[in-house]
């Protein structure tokens, strides 16, 4: 298998890993979006799973959720990349990585307020939400969850791939994990967004990983060629 892969031409090799992640991504996507328009499948786990947590909510842990969903959000979250960009440039010596990944959250918020407004969807009722009328944007997806997705994903792409460790993606992969189930948690438990508001989130920033990836790799193959050649 390994020898076929070596084989391929590499500006094909340089495009698939990239095009799969973005291409699986965005059917599962458009697959929560059309269960949502067709109010289909698990969509009616929505409204009972917000209710439950409305109906357990817990005064020290709305706390804890707020601080986090405050994290993460158009406020604060912009800030953080903002400095974390600029910090990482001043360690790094380049612009590459930061600009990669300053890229992807501005490529990923794009995305997830043109889904909101093509599809519209009002968010869950007052009645179980936190903070009654703080949220105003339509629902789906939820862009909290798309920019931490987006963050934590693009972020440990960039730092996995200097090393390509067995173990630095393990981590990756579990942090990543952690991270974004714990912001859309905070979303749901909060009453701000509904189950399938969240997944779709989580799709978008898999999404934009995947366009990290083939631009990384193009830019990679790009830098590799002998000078004045053309990828193949």
């Amino acid at each position: 298998m390994r020898d076929q892969w070596l084989r391929l031409p590499p500006l094909v090799r340089a495009l698939v890993p990239g095009l799969i992640v973005a291409v699986v991504s965005a059917f599962a996507f458009l697959e929560l979006m059309d269960v949502v328009v067709e109010q289909d499948e698990f969509v009616p786990w929505d409204e009972p799973l917000i209710q439950w947590f409305a109906d357990h909510r817990v005064a020290w842990l709305t706390a804890v959720m707020t601080v986090i969903t405050t994290v993460f959000g158009p406020i604060v979250l912009p800030i953080l990349v903002a400095v974390g960009a600029g910090f990482w440039r001043w360690r790094s010596g380049s612009w590459r990585d930061p600009a990669l990944l300053v890229g992807a959250m501005i490529v990923s918020t794009v995305i997830t307020q043109v889904a909101k407004m093509a599809i519209g969807r009002a968010r869950p009722s007052e009645e179980v939400q936190a903070v009654p009328g703080l949220e105003t944007s339509f629902s789906f997806p939820s862009g909290h969850t798309t920019g931490a997705a987006t963050l934590v994903l693009v972020t440990g792409y960039l730092l996995w791939r200097g090393e390509r460790s067995r173990h630095a993606l393990w981590w990756w992969a579990l942090s990543s994990v952690l991270v974004i189930g714990i912001v859309g948690l905070t979303r749901m438990y909060l009453g701000y967004h509904f189950l399938t508001d969240v997944a779709a989130g989580a799709c978008v920033g898999l999404f934009t990983l995947g366009l990290v990836v083939t631009v990384d790799r193009l830019m990679d193959l790009k830098r590799d060629l002998p000078e004045g050649a053309q990828p193949a």
